[in-house]
This record gives structure tokens, sequence and C-alpha cells, in this order.
């Protein structure tokens, strides 16, 4: 059996690492080695998350998925997550949350019987916390909006606010021709942040 942490943040603005240290106190309480670490800047509402499938292909049968909590990772809508589900259960990894006492039993399995019981229940705490996780998500969406609605009649609102660095990288490499999936690739950013850039500067580029 191999520990493999997965961490996530949802922006790049955000420390994926924040938890590490929390991770690392856990094991050694558990008498475990991680064996490898991934980190993530990602929304956890979006399935597509390079490095948690990384580390799904990696992993085999009996490893554990050790997070600090369930929602970094879900906070997808119902059938996305039916469909991440299926994937690590048909891999046989287990998911070992923090916040999760139930699925520990999966760090000491004991016999057969108990193991199936266990990731019986474990499979439905793990429902629940993904909903309630996902129903977070969008409550905080709904109340951003709310506010940004209240500020735009106010006024107020100025947008999000710009990553001067980023957009002068996205220039230099328009200015150099590359394309948008080059850009795409070597920056981590968005087809939609470039054409902004790109617009913005009236540059042009090869869209492949």
């Amino acid at each position: 059996m191999r520990v493999y942490s997965y961490l996530r943040a949802s922006t790049k603005e955000q420390d994926a690492q924040r938890a590490k240290n929390e991770l690392i106190t856990f094991a050694k309480g558990k008498a475990l080695k991680i064996s490898s670490w991934f980190f993530e800047n990602e929304s956890g509402s979006k399935l597509k998350r390079p490095e948690l499938f990384r580390l799904l292909d990696i992993a085999e049968h009996g490893d554990i998925l050790l997070v600090e909590q369930v929602d970094r990772i879900s906070r997808l809508n119902k059938k996305d997550w039916e469909s991440l589900k299926s994937i690590i259960a048909n891999k046989g990894v287990r998911i070992v949350s923090l916040d999760l006492p139930t699925s520990h039993i999966f760090l000491n399995p004991k016999d057969e019987f108990t193991d199936r019981m266990m990731l019986a229940l474990n499979t439905m705490m793990l429902d629940m916390l993904a909903a309630v996780a996902r129903k977070d998500y969008l409550d905080r969406r709904k109340r951003q909006l709310q506010g940004i609605e209240k500020a735009k009649k106010e006024g107020k609102y100025k947008g999000r606010p710009i990553d001067q660095d980023l957009h002068n990288k996205i220039s230099l490499m328009l200015n150099d021709n590359k394309s948008y999936n080059y850009i795409q690739k070597m920056l981590g950013c968005s087809r939609h942040t470039i054409s902004k850039v790109k617009k913005a500067k009236n540059v042009q580029v090869v869209d492949l």
C-alpha cells in the first residue's frame, strides 16, 4: 500500500501547499510514509484536473489517496462526481480524508468483512460530504454574484484585478507570434485571457 497526497487550491493566487504540514503530521501519527505529493491549482468544481488524474494513473489497487478535506477532491456536480468516484473505485484506490474519520480505518485494514463494511459506510459519507461541498460552492458563487450586482448598481464594481505580470508575458509571446495552444501550455492561462490581451494590444497571432 502506497500513500499519495493530493493538495489543491482553486486559483493560482492561492497556496496549494497550505495544508502540507498538516498531512505530514497526520501521516507520522499513523506511522505512514507519503510516497508522492501532487499539487494543483484548479477549481474543485471542474472534473478536468491533470494532477489528480496523473495520481490516479500512477496509483494501483489498494493505494491511498490522502487529502485534507473531501472538498479538495470534489466540489463537482452529481454527474461529474459519479464519474470521478467510478474511476477511483475501478482503480481500487481508497480515499482517506482528515475530516472523515471513517476513512482512517483503510490505513490499517483488518479482515475482509470489516473492510467491506467500512468501504460501504465510507462511500455513503463521501457522497454526503461531496454534496455539502457542492452546495457550499454554489452558495458562495451566488453570494459573489449578488455582491457584484449590488456593487454595479452602486457604481462601485471595478471587476477582477488584472494580473499585469501574466498579461505582459502573454503580450510578449503574442508579439513573438506564439500560438494560443503554446501560450496556454506555457503559462496555464485561459484562451479568454489571451484573447483579451490580444484585443487590448491589437496583436496579430495564429490561433491554433
